[in-house]
């Protein structure tokens, strides 16, 4: 794989990830949304199959890592050489922010109707608007959960071991699948259990941190969020923000050497 076929693969694959990964977050959190509080299962499911698409369409250019963690195990594990390794990255973190913005324009009419509600921003009977603005200037706004992940209860040593027990088994389960005949990826039916071990990891591990699993899938959408024009949008919590990041990079490197060690 050259590296033009590396970047392009990724930055396609992983865009699609999060236009239907976050996208189906919108559908159940606007308002105005036909998905409205279709819940986390319908979430588990989208994200499952955004990974199975996005993997598809990317995987004859670039053996479809859609995801940092997954390309640091790979190389720890021998699978891919080093110097590709920044080409994955980039491609990733850009298609990321591209498929952020695709969900933003795809709803940027809910996004309105829910950020200018007064349910939401404040009124009559309704929350404080200026303690909550100041508070949202801090942490989270009230739309960042489509785009980015967070905790339900905040303690850094919780989150961060959180997010590395999931990334471990996402990142090992895909290496103990192997490539397929010639060397680009995982194959048709490997594709598709990743996709399953997604969900699986949503419905059983997402519950403490919303399960970022993958540094360009929160980073990535996190500074899509922080420049896109969206009123009373809040803060982007920048403070939680690196461990989304740190959590599955340190993941993904413990699988890399738990198949280094068990299965080479």
């Amino acid at each position: 794989m050259s590296s033009s076929d590396i970047f392009i693969g990724e930055t396609i694959g992983t865009a699609v990830l999060i236009l239907l990964g976050c996208g189906v977050v919108a559908g159940v959190i606007l308002k105005r949304s036909k998905a409205f509080e279709a819940g986390w299962v319908a979430i588990t499911l989208g994200w499952g199959f955004a990974v199975l698409t996005g993997a598809y369409i990317s995987a004859p250019l670039s053996g479809a890592h859609l995801n940092p963690a997954v390309t640091l195990g790979l190389a720890i594990k021998g699978g891919i050489e080093w110097s590709d390794v920044p080409v994955y990255f980039l491609g990733q973190m850009l298609g990321a922010v591209i498929g952020a913005a695709l969900v933003w324009l795809a709803y940027l009419g809910h996004f309105h109707a829910h950020l200018t509600d007064r349910e939401i921003v404040g009124g009559p009977g309704a929350q404080d608007t200026v303690a909550a603005d100041k508070q949202q200037a801090i942490d989270a706004g009230p739309v960042l959960g489509v785009f980015s992940t967070g905790p339900e209860i905040r303690n850094v040593a919780q989150n961060l071991a959180t997010e590395i027990i999931a990334t471990a088994v996402l990142v090992l389960a895909i290496l103990t699948q192997g490539l397929n005949g010639d060397g680009k990826g995982l194959g048709v039916i490997g594709v598709m259990i990743t996709a399953f071990v997604v969900v699986g990891i949503g419905l059983s591990l997402g519950g403490p941190t919303g399960y970022a699993i993958n540094p360009a899938r929160d980073l990535g959408p996190r500074i899509a969020h922080a420049l896109l024009p969206l009123p009373n949008k809040g803060g982007s919590d920048w403070g939680y923000a690196w461990i989304p990041v740190v959590g599955p990079l340190i993941g993904g490197a413990i699988a890399g050497g738990i198949y280094e060690i068990a299965f080479a």
